[in-house]
């Protein structure tokens, strides 16, 4: 029994599944999932399941037959989705529906959408569900999962941390920048997504721990018999800045050498 990694969108995350059929990258499959069947492509093989969590299973190697079912679903979906947004419109519901997705045998028709508020939805699913004659589920997702499920790149440069390696959204607050001495620039502190950009919380354990042994930017600090007043901090060095006088500045690491 081998663990692969799969792909339902080519952007989106890799899914671990358990296979007993030898597959090879690139190949289209049918798995097994929570909400039916799915068409997806073998990202990875031999991957290493995280948890102990019991995987999915690979149910078979997708047939011609099964991907035209895939790429007719994905047409019915758009129609679908068109249909839903009009509905929710007239019932003036404050939601923006973002994708449909149909499970492969069509037994299950899944909305994703966003909103700021919590939606009763329920004369929705009934207006929907009497029009397609299947079972309709809506997901509410929050605008940075809209991105994970997006994918793009980052100010890095790079894929979306949320897209190729995040597994869990954490939380990310506006004190985790002002932590870490970055301008309140949200040109450079925001995300695709718009929210704070998820990699400040990688470092912030260490910012926070640093910043118990430095002094704050204009405070003032005894340094060769006399006060000083501090003008820059190093957090990751854990080192500052003083203005010795007038033009004279030395850089003092927290246990007291000067450099």
């Amino acid at each position: 029994m081998n663990c692969v990694g799969v792909k339902f969108k080519e952007e989106g995350n890799t899914y671990n599944f358990e296979s007993e059929i030898e597959l090879k990258i690139k190949d289209k499959i049918i798995v097994e999932t929570e909400r039916g069947e799915q068409l997806g492509v073998v990202d990875k093989i031999d991957c290493t399941p995280a948890g102990s969590k019991k995987l999915k299973k690979v149910l078979r190697i997708a047939t011609d037959k099964d991907y035209d079912q895939y790429l007719k679903n994905a047409t019915d979906a758009k129609k679908a989705l068109k249909d839903i947004r009009e509905e929710a419109n007239k019932l003036n519901l404050n939601m923006n529906i973002i994708d449909a997705t149909y499970s492969l045998d069509k037994s299950m028709l899944l909305f994703n959408f966003i909103s700021d508020e919590r939606i009763d939805f329920r004369e929705l699913v009934k207006k929907i569900a009497s029009k397609f004659h299947t079972r309709i589920e809506l997901h509410q997702i929050g605008i940075r999962d809209k991105a994970k499920e997006v994918g793009g790149l980052g100010l890095c440069g790079r894929t979306l941390c949320c897209t190729s390696s995040l597994k869990n959204l954490s939380t990310v607050n506006i004190s985790m920048v002002k932590n870490q001495n970055i301008a309140l620039n949200p040109t450079k502190i925001n995300g695709a997504c718009g929210r704070l950009l998820c990699c400040f919380n990688y470092e912030n354990d260490i910012y926070e721990e640093n910043r118990k042994y430095l002094p704050k930017i204009g405070e003032k600090v005894q340094y060769k018999g006399k006060y000083c007043e501090v003008i820059d901090i190093d957090i990751l060095k854990k080192k500052y800045k003083v203005r010795v006088s007038d033009g004279i500045f030395e850089e003092v690491s927290i246990d007291g050498d000067k450099k």
